[in-house]
């Protein structure tokens, strides 16, 4: 063998280990990368179970930016900063709550991108585009039929999720919205039962289906829907929606007694 020969075979074995020996490099720091992202998740989840306490609700959303920032294609991450910062907005004011609908709706939206074919990303994409509807401060972010169209997206993917919640929120649209732009009490009602096929234990819908029969004048079974909240067991899972939800359904029986 050549001395030309043997430096090119040389040199082209230094180049193949070294190529090798990158790309097991990155393949390694990609699995770290999922790694991290993964408990920085799990973490974060912890602290969405003491939501209640908006300072832990608050590190649990820093925690799914860490997440995000170490694998930026992680769906579990983008989703969950959607629902995060929803329940953030729905319970502060002021321009904090509109800057928490936008990190939502942006991070829904991520989401939606990088697994459109699962429920998640599309039901709290169009729950934050529903909150924004109800912020006189926050103009353009979206509109009815964005709410609609994530909201149907969803029942196409999983009727039930969330117990029936995207009937839920079609519900409050046509309960919520005036006439002139498509709101129709009537069709609230029918939307929500529709909802409660999958959603007997989901407390807010079953308060929003109490507030579109009362819309149609139907109180008696308004009523009905009210006691049932109020006589329901606790889930451990989502015991701070049912006591908000048993708080207004206190306050709905005292108007229409």
């Amino acid at each position: 063998m050549g001395w030309r020969k043997f430096r090119y075979l040389t040199i082209v074995g230094l180049l193949f280990t070294l190529s090798s020996c990158s790309s097991d490099s990155n393949v390694e720091s990609l699995i770290n990368d999922r790694q991290s992202a993964a408990s920085y998740i799990s973490q974060a989840d912890q602290m969405y179970t003491q939501r209640e306490d908006l300072a832990r609700l608050q590190q649990g959303i820093v925690f799914l930016r860490q997440a995000a920032v170490a694998d930026p294609d992680s769906y579990d991450a983008a989703w969950r900063l959607a629902k995060f910062n929803y329940y953030m907005a729905t319970h502060i004011d002021g321009s904090e709550r509109d800057q928490r609908l936008r990190d939502g709706i942006a991070a829904g939206k991520t989401a939606v991108q990088l697994q459109g074919d699962k429920p998640e990303g599309h039901f709290w994409l169009g729950a934050n585009y529903g909150g924004s509807l109800e912020s006189s401060t926050v103009a353009g972010l979206a509109s009815l039929d964005d709410v609609r169209k994530e909201m149907e997206t969803v029942l196409k993917i999983n009727e039930g999720y969330q117990d029936g919640s995207a009937y839920m929120v079609l519900g409050l649209v046509d309960l919520k919205a005036p006439k002139i732009v498509g709101g129709d009490p009537q069709k609230a009602v029918s939307e929500l039962e529709k909802g409660l096929r999958f959603g007997k234990t989901n407390a807010f819908l079953r308060l929003h289906l109490a507030e579109a029969y009362q819309a149609v004048g139907r109180s008696s079974e308004a009523r009905q829907q009210l006691n049932t909240i109020l006589s329901m067991t606790p889930d451990p899972s989502y015991l701070p929606e049912l006591k908000e939800a048993q708080t207004q359904a206190r306050q709905i029986l005292d108007k229409i007694k």
